[in-house]
């Protein structure tokens, strides 16, 4: 007798904690297990950091953790769900981080990653596994668990996010008569230095100029206070950009970055959060992507407008084809970046210009 396993699981645990990039490719799970499955109630346990993007969500149950401090992250998951028992947690983590505050979510069921891609041993605290995949995207690696599920082949899907009370608070910078670029020109620093994905400022600088030359174009970049940033910042507001320009590296947080995105036409960016939530948002991204996979992890929906240098940068660089190393390799050099030329860019921007301007007037 066949079981139909998505009626079997209405109290539904997603255990994501970080980063902010593949979050938002879990949401595109999520939103597609609300979908086929209107009547569970879905859990979500996240990271701290990550959970001030989505906690406008109003059908999900979010519950936070602060990685920096495990034991005590630990205790207050147990303690925060103490007396809900669910049908199924989906570990779509595969970190020990994420393995242990596992070991606090009540659920007989624990989805985990196929053996391939278990990390950190994660296998010994699931007792079920997706299915083996290669050569996947991030994104439809997360839609696996809720088909695991649903027994269907269903893919990602997204609805631009409410960000409430920024989204009015970032009005003030947005010239609604004309198509605004947003640019996050920096990669997240949680890597380090040698896995810095950031293009080079000089390069930005030559690719602001080339959009404020353009008819009717905003432009408008982004970021945090990472090191990295504050030069950044402080390179661009040594030029003279004019009023088409503003720069609010360190001046927004998470939501305020999000609303700015959600208001933009289209966004520029590495690979970063920045680039994923512009995929929330629905807006075409120019990735730049010389060190990741794009085929992995680049823009869901924006594959034909972003910059590809990885294979070159995997030769140069790793000494290896992409189809003859393993999936998901990255690229641990920051000068594989200054593959990617301004004119590439350049050439980008004015694709997405047309289709924008086309959209816009159908």
């Amino acid at each position: 007798m066949s079981i139909d396993f998505s009626k079997a699981a209405n109290q539904i645990c997603i255990l994501r904690l970080s980063a902010l990039g593949d979050c938002c490719h879990v949401l595109g799970a999520i939103n597609h297990l609300k979908e086929e499955m209107p009547n569970a109630k879905v859990a979500w346990v996240i990271g701290k950091n990550e959970y001030q993007l989505f906690k406008d969500i109003d059908d999900i149950d979010f519950y936070t953790v602060d990685k920096s401090n495990l034991i005590r992250a630990m205790l207050k998951i147990r303690d925060d769900l103490k007396g809900r028992k669910f049908d199924v947690l989906l570990n779509m983590h595969a970190s020990m981080s994420a393995n242990l505050v596992s070991t606090m979510i009540p659920s007989k069921r624990k989805v985990g990653f196929d053996k391939a891609r278990s990390r950190d041993k994660q296998n010994i605290f699931c007792n079920e596994y997706i299915p083996a995949r290669t050569e996947q995207h991030v994104a439809d690696g997360m839609i696996e668990f809720v088909n695991h599920l649903t027994q269907k082949n269903g893919r990602p899907t997204w609805n631009q996010l409410s960000i409430d009370p920024e989204e009015n608070e970032i009005k003030k910078y947005i010239d609604e008569d004309k198509i605004t670029c947003v640019i996050s020109p920096c990669s997240s620093q949680r890597y380090g230095k040698s896995y810095n994905r950031s293009w080079p400022i000089e390069n930005f600088i030559r690719i602001i100029e080339y959009l404020l030359g353009l008819e009717n174009i905003q432009v408008i970049v982004t970021g945090g206070l990472s090191q990295t940033e504050i030069e950044y910042s402080k390179s661009i507001d040594d030029q003279a950009f004019g009023k088409k320009f503003i720069n609010l590296i360190g001046k927004t947080s998470i939501r305020g970055m999000a609303a700015i995105i959600k208001h933009s036409q289209f966004v520029i960016s590495p690979d970063s959060g920045p680039a994923h939530i512009g995929t929330v948002m629905g807006k075409p991204v120019i990735g730049l992507y010389a060190m990741s996979n794009l085929n992995r992890s680049g823009p869901y929906f924006s594959k034909n407008w972003t910059i590809d240098k990885y294979p070159e940068a995997m030769v140069l660089f790793e000494g290896s084809l992409v189809e003859e190393s393993r999936w998901g390799k990255k690229v641990k050099e920051p000068k594989a970046m200054q593959l990617i030329e301004v004119n590439d860019v350049q050439v980008k921007i004015d694709e997405v210009i047309t289709h924008v301007r086309k959209r816009d007037k159908d």
